[in-house]
């Protein structure tokens, strides 16, 4: 999960060397924490928070197929 974030971040962003993703296990679920430049960090969020939806929404097929619960914060 941690690469496929970090992945898709560095794919956006025009500082990738600054892009981070740290995971947190929960009792129930996975947080993965998502840090990028704060330059950059229009271009993760989107528009009304579009591409930042659309983030979570892949890492949570993805987690689906392996029968986890993640959640991707934008820090």
């Amino acid at each position: 999960m941690i690469e496929l974030v970090e992945y898709i971040a560095k794919a956006l962003v025009d500082y990738p060397e600054n892009v981070s993703v740290n995971q947190v296990e929960g009792e129930q679920s996975i947080i993965l924490e998502l840090k990028v430049d704060p330059e950059d960090m229009g271009k993760v969020i989107g528009k009304q928070g579009r591409i930042a939806k659309a983030i979570r929404t892949v890492v949570k097929a993805a987690a689906a197929k392996e029968g986890k619960r993640v959640v991707v914060e934008i820090i």
